[in-house]
């Protein structure tokens, strides 16, 4: 079990938000931190695509306004998370909040080979050479299960 996780979100996908979710809840002590992050690119839409071009407090305040509602549609009731919403490159940006926050574990979805592949790709192995805490990767959902996930019946 860890102590203190930080689990990196793309808030506009909701199944990927969800299993990692899942997953860091699976792993956290009953008394761990939980703290969630979402990375943009001030200028572009860099590690996270759903930012487009605004003014950098919007877009922060629209990430953190997803990051938000997915957290309290997923998260139990009994547990809260801290949310991190940071502008720079993806890669530095989470080793960096990593390190500060002194976590054991920081967990991120792989896209592989998908839409936004090679900026993911390398966001994620960058995380896993630089950052000084374990890292855990989830695979990529596939999208046909993505879509199922968000269905609302």
């Amino acid at each position: 079990m860890y102590r203190k996780l930080l689990i990196a979100i793309d808030p506009e996908d909701d199944g990927e938000g969800k299993r990692a979710l899942e997953t860091a809840l699976e792993l956290l002590e009953d008394t761990g931190e939980l703290h969630l992050a979402s990375v943009f690119r001030p200028d572009s839409g860099g590690f996270f695509p759903h930012v487009t071009e605004e003014a950098p407090e919007e877009k922060e305040n629209q990430v953190r306004e997803r990051l938000d509602l997915l957290a309290r549609k997923y998260l139990p009731l009994n547990r809260d998370a801290s949310l991190h919403v940071v502008a720079g490159n993806a890669g530095e940006k989470l080793v960096a909040l990593a390190g500060q926050l002194c976590v054991d574990l920081l967990v991120l979805v792989s896209r592989g080979s998908s839409g936004h592949g090679p900026l993911r790709k390398a966001t994620v192995e960058y995380v896993a050479v630089n950052a000084s805490c374990a890292v855990l990767v989830l695979p990529a959902i596939p999208k046909e299960e993505n879509d199922q996930s968000t269905v609302t019946p």
